[in-house]
């Protein structure tokens, strides 16, 4: 320095530390300081040039702004210059100035000139706010206070008029320059910003914006107001879009395979070689040895890396992310030597103030840049997660329409689903936290190095209590795992059981059973409230080693450190600058554990997504699509084709030419292989020989119809334009018009996934739709008529397929059952056992009398009895079979397609159905009942109606606030004398806490006092105390909080819902689809169990930790408390800004997430049919929109935790600056330890701060849970089960009469009456026959008897007792029916007959025996403890109905109702039925609902019901003769 600057001096003690007027040296002004910004730019701009070279973004014109900044970097230039000129001009006047006049000036000049460069460089490249240039100008600021303020200071001896007046304006310039860069400039002509209308605001925020987020406050403001939807979000930006993410993703692992194909092994190249010059490996020339040999070389070549390809399409996005946290680590360290100096500072009385200032200042930037540099560290590592799980998800997704059939194979579609939402979901978990793997030890090492300077080897001492800390958490995380597991157990089972009573309710309600069920819930629930004690145990131990591990830690280390040597003194700065690094290394030893175990599991993930990825594909070219002019439309020549490449062949030597609009049927027995021939066409199968070729584009209807979940007509029009004309022939040929009359939406009826309000007839029916709606060349069509009944199948064939239909001129093959159609096809081919047997036309087979003719016989014989019945049933049920829950297509498909006679009836129809239907499956109930609500608006009474069932269909969702009353709510289920105690105990241990802390800092006073080693025992000993005490606290609070109160709420929350579930009459089950019953007693039931506990945990120790600090500071230094409030009321502020939004912003993203799998899981089922429509990019797309969709609300997540970070961490910020003010300012009051207190608890608060935000949000979130809850178990309740003065007596009803008198009963209020008025007589023993259309009220008056419905007005009375005085169970366990539908529940099948355990096994066996089910059951090992599987899945339909007719017997009451089973039995079992009934229940009532008439016409009378009303009531016999209604059923039904 001397050399440039001659005899100016370049640092002088005297002049800067040890003065009240601190000024720095001539020399230091003229190099260092204006150096500094110089060596930055200088620096930082090859990168930054070469940054905008790779990422231009358009260009920006020519602003006013751009101008001024551009001349004012000219002017600034031209001032530096100045200098130097004036410099050369002294020079030449014999003036010699030192060199750094020279240099300075120079270089600064030079550095103006880059600057101005860079302005205009930008605009180029279209960048609108500059960070480089923005930092530039800051230093240039901050650098020229300091010789700012030093030339005011000596301003009155101003030699140099020149220099200081140039030095005034460069300034002045640079101050405007700096403001100048904080506005933005106009976006860059035709980008995204200016074409989207919601285009996020980062992408034009400025600089300082980005740094603080404060482009995301425009969100939080209108989350504030009102609750977010949809149309608020931002549109994703443009490079985290699937479009660009998943293409760049592809492409590296593309590279990645070929890299790995192209590195053979030695011998595989020779295996290449021997197979013919120009051969591939698997072509037809390589003979199977040597096949065999390429396969088993192939193995050895490398496999290419999915890692890989991932690090290189995300990783340089991310390494920026790591740049900013290694920048943050070190900063983290700063603040403790801070702390050192303030102490030191407060230690010595003579110290100048402004240091203290200067310090308080410094430690407030410190903490603010980490505070910015952190958050921007996190929003790096977020959105590269989030863009990766759009990769994967993509990847997988297209991956999944083009494997092969093995590949297939080897997953279910639940595990593919699970690689995109849980695999994918972990490597977004885990690059949040994958820089903590190097930075971790960073910081643990810096710690370490920082400790070991200031207390030497005792701190080993410390770092050993922490070490041995590891494996004990490691311990309870293992031992939680497994309880968790446990749990999760029970859990499953409770929801299952859960599950059956639900879609069993109707039966338990009939039988009276629910208590016995509850019984076995609650039994399950206490083993699962067993384990969740278990786990509180665990959780409060890791809890209290976490809290006390900083305290044993300061404890070992001080403890050691005083009583290894007679020297060692604790002073202040030593004892609470170990304390603040002991706080920073608590984080990355908490971390560590876990980034590992998730890096474990994402490696599990990755390995899993990597085989995946790896699948064979299906070979585009196996079908030779191109258009040669043969007159063949498909020809096959010498195929074999197999499923897999090492299965054997399942179709062999296959020869078939189909010739241009002919029609081919292919028929053959079960399993022959005329489903795979459809398949090898479509290229599907692995061809292992052979050539095909199809002329044209395909249509595919595949054997089970795959439908969307889409509109009707979307299903219909499958991506094609929608043309009215050609879309109503078709709706016309495959006999749809008449279903969408009855569809609630007609075409435009939203259909379940999977088909599920369609009955099988009309799912198949659709597809066929498609097919004919795609007008292609070539039709394949694989059995499509068979889940329709006769004579629709007729309609179709004639009207779509036949040689007369919408089709001729195509050409066509189908695979057919029907015998029926065949003399119509143009060519017949035979399969047998996976080879073409014969093929022509049907007259030619018949006259060769081969397997055709054989077929023939066997079939006929069939189809003619068939037809046969089909005249004898009076509703066709080839549809019913199958789908017994199908009530749409009842109207249809009836034979005799009677005329609806009204609106108000097929309403009622459908009711009906809805009642009396399928109670097996809970989605259908909810999503039939959803149809059925929404009718055609077609008269205005029926308007009025749509609205008021709306109102049951809709599930509440709360939004906004919760109510105060809900947390009342809780604390009343915990007791609230407990809860008060749990908070004082909180209070308690922070008293504790603050005690130690106070006894600390008093401790290091000794040190001044000199009075140090004689109380050095009594001093660690009352230390160790109080931190124990608060360890013990610690451990008695989580015990008795999660152990045992918030487990006590947990049980009685659960009780009280599930008993008034089971209380709630049989219409809140109708309104309610199951599905959400369930959700209250699984997610709901599971965060009051255990999420609720922990969060308020969490919360209640922030709290207090808050409270502490502000205590603390408030209690040394007094003025602290006018701070406070303002800080307090900007935190509520901000929290209330966070926790709206965030709360919406996470049901939009849970919302938007289940489509995207979904969607996929019906990708996967339909992948054959997406690829023979060739609709591969179409669905791509969508998916890749769903996953945007999800994304556009997960990226405001993202951003409102940064947004709230940086405000909450600035208050943090704000506490720890003025801790420090005010202890420079009270510092002669203050003992050192006293300040050391305070600061060094301030340095923590930011870090709590942040938790109690986020615990607040998340507990607001999920105390929901409570209310929901709440709300079920205020369900109104059904009439008591006991009247306890009213109880019947035991031997009732002794005769069985049954009298209706006047009685009218409706299904819930405000819907017309199903019976109106009905009074009739029965007396005990009589059989009475119930008939009627569907929708007459036939099912009601049996519900009635019940009291499922309960009266609108009138009585029944059964043997002098009003029923509707008595008890329900007291009614319904002396009533017994047998209901349509068999339902069983998965237990014993004895527990299924006999629940509560009254009968002795010889009773079982007995009834057994005479419900003809005593071989099956006595052939079984396990006898009458044989496990029925849910719903009874593994018995048949017809012994379960003999279940049900065992349980009617063994109950054997007075009066039995039949509600005759339609579809799920056979003839034989039907008659076994009947004639068991006949003999067993000889003397009691029987009401019978009967569809087969035949089973009725011996019975004492039949009723007759018409729209709710008796229309006939008599013998059958008089019936007959009167030729009424009765007469003309009996007569469609072929009895008379």
């Amino acid at each position: 320095m001397k050399h440039l600057c001659g005899n100016l001096t370049f640092w002088d003690s005297n002049l800067t530390k040890h003065t009240n007027l601190p000024d720095l040296p001539a020399c230091f002004q003229l190099s260092i300081l204006p150096w500094t910004p110089c060596i930055y730019l200088w620096l930082t701009s090859p990168f930054y040039i070469f940054y905008l070279k790779r990422n231009n973004r358009g260009y920006i014109m020519m602003s006013i702004l751009n101008r001024i900044k551009t001349v004012l970097g000219l002017i600034l230039w031209i001032v530096c210059w100045t200098d130097l000129f004036s410099s050369f001009h002294e020079m030449s006047q014999n003036q010699s100035k030192p060199p750094i006049y020279f240099v300075t000036p120079l270089i600064v000049g030079m550095t103006m000139l880059l600057a101005t460069f860079l302005i205009q460089y930008e605009r180029l490249k279209g960048v609108q706010s500059s960070g480089v240039l923005f930092i530039f100008w800051t230093i240039s600021v901050l650098c020229a206070i300091v010789p700012f303020r030093s030339k005011l200071m000596y301003q009155n001896g101003v030699e140099d008029k020149l220099r200081f007046t140039m030095f005034y304006i460069y300034f002045g310039l640079t101050l405007i320059q700096l403001i100048l860069s904080c506005f933005n400039e106009k976006p860059p002509l035709f980008s995204s910003v200016v074409t989207d209308p919601n285009a996020c605001p980062e992408i034009t925020a400025g600089f300082l914006s980005k740094m603080t987020f404060w482009w995301f406050t425009s969100m939080a403001i209108k989350g504030y107001k009102s609750p977010l939807e949809n149309k608020d979000l931002w549109s994703l930006n443009k490079q985290d879009s699937s479009e660009l993410v998943v293409p760049n993703l592809l492409s590296e692992w593309e590279v990645e395979k070929s890299k790995a194909q192209s590195e053979p092994s030695v011998k595989e190249q020779a295996a290449f070689r021997k197979a013919g010059p120009d051969a591939e490996p698997n072509h037809v020339s390589v003979s199977p040895e040597e096949k065999e040999v390429l396969l088993s070389k192939r193995k050895e070549a490398r496999q290419p890396s999915f890692l890989r390809a991932l690090l290189r399409a995300f990783g340089p996005y991310f390494l920026i992310g790591s740049a900013f946290k290694l920048l943050q680590d070190l900063i983290t360290f700063v603040n403790p030597q801070l702390l050192r100096m303030l102490i030191e500072f407060t230690k010595q009385s003579n110290a100048p103030l402004w240091w203290g200032y200067s310090l308080a200042f410094l430690m407030f930037g410190t903490s603010l840049l980490q505070t910015l540099i952190l958050h921007q560290h996190f929003q790096y590592c977020f959105v590269t997660g989030m863009r990766l799980r759009s990769g994967i998800i993509g990847a997988i997704y297209r991956k999944a329409l083009v494997i092969t059939n093995e590949a297939k194979r080897s997953s279910t579609v639940g595990e593919v689903v699970n690689l995109m939402s849980v695999d994918a979901q972990r490597f977004m978990d885990l690059v949040t936290f994958l820089n903590m793997l190097w930075s971790a030890p960073l910081q643990i090492i810096l710690a370490l190095f920082f400790l070991w300077q200031n207390l030497g080897p005792s701190v080993l001492a410390g770092v050993a209590v922490m070490v041995l800390l590891i494996p004990l958490n490691a311990f309870i995380a293992m031992k939680t795992r497994t309880y968790q597991v446990e749990q999760m157990k029970h859990k499953d089972e409770r929801i299952k059981l859960m599950n059956e009573i639900l879609n069993g309710i109707k039966v338990l309600k009939l039988y009276a059973w629910e208590v016995s069920f509850k019984e076995k819930i609650l039994q399950i629930r206490q083993k699962e409230l067993a384990v969740l004690r278990k786990t509180a145990y665990l959780s409060a131990l890791s809890t209290m080693a976490w809290t006390s591990a900083p305290f044993m830690v300061a404890l070992t280390t001080f403890a050691v450190y005083v009583n290894v040597d007679e020297d060692n003194v604790l002073d202040a700065e030593k004892a609470f600058v170990s304390l603040s690094l002991f706080n920073i290394l608590r984080f990355p030893l908490n971390m560590l554990p876990q980034v590992i175990s998730s890096i474990v599991q994402a490696s599990v993930s990755l390995k899993r997504i990597q085989d995946f990825l790896s699948h064979d594909e299906l070979d585009p070219e196996s079908v030779d699509r191109r258009n040669n002019a043969s007159e063949y439309a498909v020809s096959v020549v010498n195929g074999t084709f197999s499923w897999s490449k090492q299965d054997q062949a399942t179709l062999d030597n296959i020869n078939v030419m189909v010739p241009q609009g002919s029609l081919l049927a292919v028929v053959g027995h079960v399993g022959c292989g005329k489903t795979s021939l459809v398949c090898a066409l479509l290229g599907e199968m692995e061809k292992q020989e052979g050539q095909i070729s199809i002329r044209g584009s395909v249509a595919y209807v595949p054997q089970q119809a795959w439908i969307q979940n889409a509109t009707l007509r979307d299903n219909i029009l499958f991506g094609r334009p929608y043309v009215e004309q050609k879309y109503n022939c078709v709706l016309e040929a495959c006999a749809l018009t008449p279903d969408l009359e009855v569809l609630p939406g007609g075409d435009q009826t939203e259909i379940g996934e999977k088909g599920i309000n369609l009955s099988g007839g009309q799912r198949q029916r659709v597809s066929l739709a498609r097919a004919l709606y795609s007008e292609a060349d070539v039709y394949l069509m694989d059995d499509p008529l068979s889940a329709v009944d006769a004579h629709v199948a007729k309609h179709i064939f004639d009207k779509v397929i036949g040689p007369e239909g919408a089709l001729k001129g195509k050409t066509r093959i189908l695979v057919t059952h029907g015998i029926s159609f065949l003399p119509q096809v143009d060519n017949i081919l035979v399969m047998v056992d996976g080879h073409v047997s014969e093929m022509g036309s049907y007259q030619d087979l018949l006259k060769q009398n081969g397997a055709f003719a054989e077929f023939l016989r066997n079939y006929s014989l069939e189809d003619i009895i068939e037809d046969d019945e089909l005249i004898v049933s009076l509703v066709d049920d080839d549809e019913e079979e199958e789908f017994p829950e199908d009530a749409l297509s009842n109207h249809t498909d009836m034979v005799d397609n009677e005329p609806v006679v009204n609106e108000a009836r097929r309403q009622f129809m459908r009711q009906m159905s809805i009642m009396s239907n399928d109670l097996e499956n809970p989605k259908k109930m909810s999503r039939r009942r959803r149809c059925s609500e929404r009718k055609h608006p077609e008269s205005p009474t029926e308007k009025k109606e749509l609205k008021m069932e709306k109102l049951i269909q809709a599930e509440t969702a709360e939004t906004g606030r919760v109510k105060f009353k809900v947390y009342w709510e809780y604390a009343k289920a915990v007791g609230p004398f407990l809860s008060v105690f749990i908070c004082f105990l909180y209070g308690c241990q922070s008293a504790a806490s603050i005690g130690a802390n106070f006894w600390l800092s008093d401790w290091t006073n000794d040190a001044q006092n000199n009075r140090t080693q004689d109380q050095v025992s009594m001093r660690v000993g009352v230390y160790a105390a109080l931190g124990i005490s608060q360890g013990a606290l610690i451990l008695a609070n989580c015990l008795l909080c999660r152990a045992y109160s918030m487990l006590k709420a947990a049980h009685q929350t659960h009780l009280h819902m599930l008993h008034a579930i089971l209380r709630a009459p049989q219409a809140f089950f109708e309104a309610t689809p199951s599905g959400r019953v369930l959700n209250r007693f699984s997610k709901d039931v599971d965060t009051i169990d255990s999420v609720i506990p922990e969060n308020i945990d969490i919360w209640m120790r922030t709290f207090w930790y808050t409270v502490n600090v502000l205590i603390v500071c408030s209690a040394l230094t007094p003025m602290f408390l006018i701070v406070i409030v303002p800080l307090m009321l900007f935190y509520w502020w901000v929290q209330r800004f966070y926790v709206a939004t965030s709360r919406q912003l996470k049901r939009l993203e849970s919302v938007s997430r289940s489509p995207i799998y979904s969607h996929f899981s019906e990708t996967i089922t339909g992948t054959s049919v997406i690829r023979a429509y060739g609709r591969n990019a179409a669905f791509v797309l969508l998916s890749d929109m769903k996953v945007d969709e999800n994304q556009k609300s997960y990226y405001p997540g993202i951003a409102s935790n940064r947004w709230l970070g940086v405000r909450i961490e600035f208050i943090g910020n704000c506490i720890v600056l003025f801790a420090a003010l005010f202890a420079v300012i009270g510092k002669d009051k203050l003992s050192p330890g006293l300040v050391g207190l305070s600061v060094s608890y301030a340095l923590q608060v930011t870090m709590s701060l942040n938790w109690m935000v986020r615990m607040t949000s998340d507990l607001e979130s999920n105390i929901v849970a409570v209310e929901r809850v709440k709300e079920y178990s205020e369900t109104q309740t059904e009439a008591p089960w006991i009247v306890k003065d009213k109880q019947p007596p035991p031997d009732w009803p002794p005769k069985g009469n049954v009298e209706f008198v006047d009685y009218s009963v409706r299904y819930r209020e405000g819907l017309d009456l199903v019976l109106r008025n009905i009074s009739l007589k029965v007396k005990g023993g009589e059989k009475i026959g119930i008939v009627g259309r569907t929708g007459a009220g036939k099912s009601s008056m049996t519900l009635c008897l019940f009291r499922l419905l309960e009266a609108a007005d009138g009585d029944i009375v059964i043997d002098e007792v009003k029923i509707s005085e008595i008890g329900l169970h007291d009614l319904r366990s002396k009533l017994t029916i047998i209901p349509q539908e068999p339902v069983l529940f998965s237990g014993t099948l004895r527990m299924n007959l006999d629940p509560f355990e009254k009968y002795s096994d010889e009773e079982v066996w007995k009834v057994l025996e005479l419900s003809h089910l005593k071989k099956f059951v006595s052939n079984q090992t396990s006898k009458l403890d044989l496990e029925c599987s849910e719903g009874g899945e593994n018995l048949s339909v017809g012994q379960r109905q003999l279940v049900c007719l065992a349980r009617a017997l063994l109950r054997k009451t007075r009066i039995l109702v039949l509600d005759e089973a339609t579809a799920a039995v056979d003839l034989e079992t039907d008659d076994l039925i009947q004639s068991t009934i006949r003999t067993q229940f000889e003397d009691c009532t029987v009401f019978t609902i009967a569809h087969r008439l035949n089973t009725i016409m011996d019975y004492t009378r039949v009723l007759v019901l018409d729209k709710g009303q008796i229309a006939e009531f008599d013998t059958p016999t008089n019936l007959i003769a009167q030729k009424g209604i009765f007469y003309g059923m009996a007569k469609d039904a072929g009895l008379v």
